[in-house]
Parts: structure tokens; C-alpha cells; sequence
């Protein structure tokens, strides 16, 4: 390391998501997905603010009312690491969640679904070459 760089931790710990219906949003990814819901809060009539975790995560996400200004499903690409491609997905659809089937790929193992607002996940299980 030279002498002017400093050693840093940047660590992303929320994903604000634009959604259009608060509740449903919250619903959606409490029910069916199975997130932790950390906080719902009402500031103000102009700022609501829901946070959620998805089990074991370090980053959470976030919406609400007032928190961004990016148009509903818009956030395309969000993915997130799973241990057991084929466990998640049969948990995903006991509880009734739009999810795809398992998908192999040379990377990993995926399973894709869009929240009612059409923001798209990809739930990711690596696998190592033998």
C-alpha cells in the first residue's frame, strides 16, 4: 500500500427499492420471501419507511414513501447467495412465491423472481468446480 492510500471497509448495507403500493411491497416480501422486517415506520404524510432482511444478510432493503424518486421495477439484477438452490426454491413456492424453476448455469445454480412491482431477483447457489 503507498503512502497515500488508506485502508478502508466499505460495506453496502441497504438497497433502497422503488415500489408503488407500501404494504403489498412489505407483504410480498415478508410472506412470500420470507425477509425479516426490521422497521416500519411513518415519519411524516410525505416519509414512510420499511426496512427488511433477508435471513442471514448483512445488507438489508428499504422503501417506502419519500425515499426515492427511481420509477417502480425498475431495479433489475439484484441477487443474493443461497446455499441450496433446490431447498430455497421449494420453501419459495410452499409459501406461494412466483419464483422460477431452478436454472444450472456454468456459474451457479439460480432461482429468479419479480416482486409485484416487476423488480427482478436472481437467488444465486455457487458452485465450485470439482
Amino acid at each position: 500500500m503507498t503512502p497515500s492510500m488508506v485502508a478502508m471497509d466499505i460495506k453496502l448495507e441497504l438497497v433502497i427499492i422503488p415500489v408503488t403500493d407500501v404494504d403489498r411491497a412489505r407483504d410480498f416480501y415478508v410472506d412470500k420471501i420470507g425477509f425479516n422486517l426490521d422497521h416500519d415506520h411513518t415519519v411524516s404524510e410525505e416519509i414512510r419507511f420499511v426496512q427488511l432482511t433477508p435471513p442471514g444478510s448483512a445488507c438489508s432493503i428499504a422503501f417506502g414513501k419519500g425515499l426515492t424518486t427511481a420509477e417502480p421495477g425498475t431495479v433489475k439484477g439484484l441477487q443474493a447467495v443461497v446455499a441450496d438452490a433446490d431447498e430455497v426454491h421449494a420453501e419459495l413456492v410452499k409459501r406461494g412465491a412466483p419464483v422460477s424453476e431452478v436454472e444450472d448455469q456454468a456459474w451457479g445454480r439460480f432461482v429468479f423472481f419479480d416482486d409485484p412491482d416487476g423488480n427482478h431477483w436472481a437467488l444465486q447457489q455457487i458452485v465450485r468446480p470439482s
